[in-house]
């Protein structure tokens, strides 16, 4: 038996916002949706263009409020291959939250405030 990573899923406020902050700032793209007849929810499935690993963002039609991340603890990791120019583009967005330069390393939050690391490719 052998297992493979499919998606990671994390729930959005706003999804137009979402889509737009992850376009812009991963060049993620959108690899299909599905919307129920009801309209009660809709998920949005994006990926890199490299690998079959795919980032499912959840809209909820009924929800009020954002959501509560408590600790944030959880993220999601990417690694880029001109770690330079992604700081720069990130910076300009203004969503760099938290840097740790010893490990060469830096995140940024999306509009829902989970946060993704930014790896340099090695």
């Amino acid at each position: 038996m052998k297992f493979k990573f499919n998606h990671n899923n994390i729930n959005v406020f706003n999804l137009e916002k979402s889509l737009d902050f992850y376009k812009e700032a991963l060049k993620l793209v959108e690899i299909s949706r599905i919307e129920p007849k009801d309209g009660d929810f809709v998920l949005v499935y994006l990926g890199d263009g490299a690998t079959q690993h795919k980032l499912e963002l959840t809209w909820l039609k009924n929800r009020t409020e954002t959501y509560n991340l408590g600790d944030n603890e959880f993220h999601v990791a990417l690694t880029v291959d001109d770690f330079a120019a992604a700081y720069e583009h990130h910076q300009r967005m203004g969503c760099i939250c938290f840097e740790n330069k010893e490990m060469g390393i830096y995140f940024i939050n999306d509009p829902d405030d989970y946060w993704v690391e930014i790896l340099p490719a090695h």
